[in-house]
């Protein structure tokens, strides 16, 4: 017989593991089993772009060590769930009791159905990867040119890594500017102006048409050499494990507000889950859910619901951000700022005069202040040029004084909160409280709300 209360969880990313910690901060005291596909201990792969342009090592990626009890098995797939036995199979032969199941499978690469890219046995043709796991990244050693196809968020982090390593990248992208199902025509254009001012070639409205090691044809006939061709091509839920046992599947498995499936017993959470019809593929989303439904397993009244989505292009050297959808239906007003000369914009979609979606670039100062403005809910000041330039007239009230739970570092899901803790033990300044939280260490663009907190705690006057 199974231990009371022993929660499985299947899957060994970062919402996995920020759920695994937080179980035992919430009272759950039974044991845990975790199952990881991967041969390796838990990693952020929402950093691996900055591993692979030199900015980060493999070292820096990898998350603390799971509480004291929890049992971690590296290297193990779960193949099969026998739900009336409340019993996981994995390809080792092994069989994992459970007493509530949580799959946190994450999502798989999307392959495009591209003439020469598969191999007869389904595997990727040699030169080919996508960019998920560490494994893809330490096949993207060497010198040669490399062709990234998909211009989203992830192609776009892609190409500015690889030229930051030094690499002589083309990105190729059907559509007429990178980003652009999240960006405008005039924020897509600085931000086309300032991947080639890197040195990136750009192929835009171009689609492949084929590939064969070391070249990539495209549909003007054009012929580009690739000794490395990155799919940055998106994702999909990683659904099959829950399909097999008979769970609800649409795109991702089907959970409701409390993070369970169809199955009581068995939960889902992270880039597998779907709630509402969404499966919004953010790594906040994801803690937020582990949060969530930690509180839910030890005991408390909890239920999920949507953060606001904010997407940061973590790259050094550009300051992107949009915030909400690209185009909310509910917006009444919109308000818009460009300065190509200076490579920034910006734009607000408002209902009254509450921010319902954003984009700006090259504007740090105006994206911590409507950021903040934003994911509080709170109205805008009347001088809204003033706020989008962020000058002094406006910073007063652009500063809205953020809960704990605030989450100021994205990459690596640090809190206001957590960072007062640190403060208060000792990190009084930005390396401190980086070594003590990981704040900073991702992209880096939390670092200007960071030292407000620090400002904050010392007793100075911009409070986050």
């Amino acid at each position: 017989m199974p231990a009371p209360n022993h929660i499985l969880v299947v899957g060994h990313g970062p919402a996995a593991h920020r759920l695994v910690e937080r179980l035992r901060h919430h009272g759950h005291r039974g044991p845990v089993t975790v199952l990881g596909a991967e041969p390796r201990p838990a990693y952020n792969r929402v950093l691996l772009t900055s591993l692979l342009g030199g900015t980060l090592t493999a070292e820096d990626l990898k998350l603390p060590d799971p509480p004291d009890g929890v049992r971690v098995r590296t290297g193990v797939t779960a193949t099969a769930v026998d739900r009336a036995r409340r019993l996981v199979r994995t390809d080792t032969g092994e069989t994992h009791p459970y007493d509530h199941l949580v799959l946190a499978t994450g999502a798989r690469p999307r392959i495009p159905p591209l003439p020469g890219l598969l191999t007869a046995d389904g595997g990727l043709t040699e030169g080919a990867t996508a960019l998920r796991t560490l494994a893809d990244c330490e096949r993207l050693t060497g010198d040669g040119p490399v062709v990234v196809l998909g211009g989203g968020v992830l192609g776009t982090e892609t190409t500015l890594a690889l030229l930051r390593a030094g690499r002589d990248v083309t990105l190729v992208h059907p559509g007429p500017h990178p980003m652009d199902d999240r960006l405008d025509d005039r924020a897509g254009a600085l931000l086309a102006d300032h991947l080639s001012s890197r040195g990136a070639r750009l192929r835009l409205r171009r689609a492949a048409v084929e590939y064969r090691p070391g070249k990539l044809a495209l549909d003007d006939g054009e012929i580009l050499r690739a000794d490395a061709l990155v799919l940055c091509t998106g994702v999909e839920p990683e659904s099959g494990l829950a399909r097999r046992a008979g769970l609800a599947v649409r795109r991702g498995v089907v959970v409701d507000r409390h993070l369970r499936t169809s199955d009581p017993r068995v939960h889902a959470i992270g880039d597998c889950a779907e709630f509402d019809g969404e499966t919004p593929g953010l790594v906040t989303t994801a803690w937020d859910q582990a949060e969530t439904l930690a509180c839910i397993l030890g005991g408390d009244e909890a239920h999920h619901h949507p953060g606001r989505p904010v997407v940061r292009l973590k790259a050094p050297g550009i300051d992107l951000a949009c915030l909400g959808p690209p185009d909310p239906p509910d917006a009444t007003r919109h308000i818009t700022l460009s300065d190509p000369a200076r490579g920034r914009c910006a734009s607000l979609a408002l209902s009254g005069d509450r921010i319902l979606g954003a984009v700006l670039m090259g504007l740090p100062r105006a994206t911590a202040a409507v950021g903040r403005l934003y994911e509080s809910g709170l109205p805008v000041p009347s001088d809204r040029l003033g706020l989008l330039l962020g000058t002094a007239a406006t910073e007063r009230p652009a500063s809205v004084a953020l809960p704990d739970e605030a989450v100021l570092c994205h990459c690596n899901h640090v809190t206001k909160g957590e960072l007062l803790r640190a403060w208060r033990a000792g990190a009084r300044d930005l390396p401190r409280i980086a070594a003590a939280t990981r704040a900073t260490t991702g992209c880096g663009g939390c670092a200007d709300d960071v030292r407000r907190v620090l400002a904050s705690a010392s007793g100075g006057n911009s409070d986050p």
